[in-house]
């Protein structure tokens, strides 16, 4: 499984869906497998950052820079539940925990001011300076009760994103 010259077999399948909580069907992996197969140019079984690069709606991403380092390498079973992430039947949490994987660059765990700004400074670009992020990342957390020196937690972005209606879907075309 993972190169151009081979099938998927009925196995590689459900074993994929098991994979990703069953969030895509059978049709949908199959579909997912051909792309995978053109992204993966010389066969290796995995698709590399500069593979994710060629699709222009992530190179185009802001966070395309961050996303990378989550999809660098995945195999085929990785990458469909990387993407699984984004179906319409991935349940708040996994969205969530993707938003905090995002937010939390070094993998310590948690999310601190700095990783915030990061993150602005990916979003904005050079219509707002490094000061006026600060401010502005400064007043929003004082008036939710927050300091600069506060650190989040996955739970603290659950607590505060839990109660919302993430929009994080993606459309499988089925051929």
């Amino acid at each position: 499984m993972g190169s151009a010259s081979s099938m998927l077999t009925q196995y590689d399948i459900e074993e994929v869906q098991e994979h990703c909580n069953k969030l895509f069907s059978q049709q949908e992996i199959v579909s997912l497998y051909q792309r995978f197969c053109q992204l993966d140019r010389n066969a290796k079984g995995f698709i590399s950052a500069d593979e994710f690069l060629s699709v222009p709606e992530f190179a185009m991403n802001p966070l395309s820079q961050r996303l990378l380092k989550m999809v660098d390498g995945l195999n085929f079973k990785d990458f469909v539940a990387f993407l699984s992430t984004f179906s319409a039947k991935a349940s708040l949490q996994q969205k969530i925990e993707l938003i905090f994987k995002v937010y939390d660059s070094d993998c310590n765990g948690k999310v601190t001011f700095n990783d915030i700004i990061e993150v602005l400074k990916d979003l904005t670009g050079s219509f707002m300076s490094d000061k006026q992020r600060e401010q502005v990342l400064s007043h929003v957390l004082q008036e939710a009760g927050y300091t600069r020196e506060s650190s989040f937690l996955l739970e603290d972005f659950v607590k505060v994103l839990g109660s919302s209606s993430i929009k994080m879907d993606v459309e499988i075309p089925v051929d």
